[in-house]
């Protein structure tokens, strides 16, 4: 008796094992098939979603277990994949707890201040498309972000947020990247108080357009609240802003330095000589000038100079032209 109990045991054990092993291989055709996995779904229930795609051989208990013993169960990764009918259960696995291949990248830096012909020239070394196509497409009025740039506007100057971007190399384009940039404007200021606009005078599009002259004026933060109470002072005064930023926008040697004759070009962004806002933003602005274009300082001030003695680009302001004069002779020696 003892001798059949284990005669029948020993073949029950070499049935189970060749019927595990029968489970875990695999023959037939081999049909493309996709299968989801979910997220949350427990090894088990992975093991039954093969199975019914026609993965692996068996379902039920047997293929609960074969997965709770494989070492790689608690790597399964959520998500859709394409597999094949039989395939069997360790080649499946090694798909379903593969880490994602990761697509080769371009690092994408644009700096804050940058106008649209910079980033321009920075795409075009980064990925070599032309200069001339980036600026024709950002230049066409083909794009919108309500309510900060209204459809219909011709460019997205200002709206390419200056952030440091990884861009997938394969495919990369000047609409792509366009895109990408401008949707990380929206995601950034999604909740500044845009409330306050309206109580400044000024539409959201405008703010964007005085954090431009913040950001290329401004060399300190500690500064950019105050020049943005000198700007709209000035415009509630209807005074000429006078900000040399704008007018180094349209100058065809912008990095030369402005000359006499420069002060004279008649464009309206020549804030010295034209009232109210340039037409558009000047350049790509920093988070904090944005904010501080939202939210100026509650001063008077209605002039500032460069008093530099540190170099780290601070500015002395004041309520009266007198006191600026005495500020520039003081700063600049004029």
């Amino acid at each position: 008796m003892f001798l059949v109990v284990v005669l029948v045991a020993g073949g029950l054990a070499m049935g189970s094992i060749r019927y595990i092993d029968h489970c875990k291989g695999a023959s037939g055709p081999k049909v493309p098939v996709t299968v989801v996995v979910p997220r949350g779904t427990s090894g088990g229930e992975v093991a039954e979603i093969l199975h019914r795609r026609g993965v692996i051989r068996c379902g039920g208990l047997i293929s609960h277990f074969l997965v709770g013993t494989d070492d790689r169960a608690g790597s399964i990764r959520a998500g859709t994949y394409q597999l094949t009918t039989n395939m069997g259960l360790p080649a499946a696995l090694t798909v379903l707890t593969a880490p994602p291949h990761r697509a080769k990248t371009i690092r994408l830096t644009v700096p804050e201040g940058y106008r649209l012909t910079q980033i321009a020239d920075r795409v075009h070394e980064e990925f070599g498309i032309p200069a001339a196509e980036f600026m024709a497409l950002a230049t066409s009025g083909a794009y919108a972000l309500p309510p900060y740039l209204p459809e219909g506007t011709r460019s997205v100057e200002g709206f390419l947020f200056p952030a440091t971007y990884d861009v997938v190399a394969k495919g990369a384009s000047a609409d792509g990247i366009i895109s990408l940039l401008l949707g990380q404007f929206g995601k950034e200021v999604a909740d500044l108080p845009w409330r306050n606009a309206a109580a400044l005078g000024v539409t959201p599009y405008q703010v964007v357009t005085v954090a431009s002259m913040i950001e290329r004026e401004a060399g300190v933060d500690s500064d950019r609240p105050l020049i943005a109470a000198v700007i709209y002072n000035r415009l509630e005064r209807h005074m000429p802003l006078g900000i040399d930023a704008t007018l180094q926008y349209v100058d065809p040697n912008p990095d030369n330095g402005l000359t006499t004759s420069d002060f004279h070009i008649n464009s309206p962004y020549n804030t010295r000589t034209h009232v109210g806002l340039p037409p558009t933003p000047i350049a790509s602005p920093r988070l904090d000038s944005i904010v501080a274009a939202l939210q100026p300082a509650k001063v008077r001030y209605l002039y500032y100079v460069l008093c530099d003695a540190d170099g780290q680009g601070h500015h002395r302001f004041s309520v009266s032209y007198g006191q600026f004069l005495r500020d520039r002779h003081a700063c600049l020696g004029k």
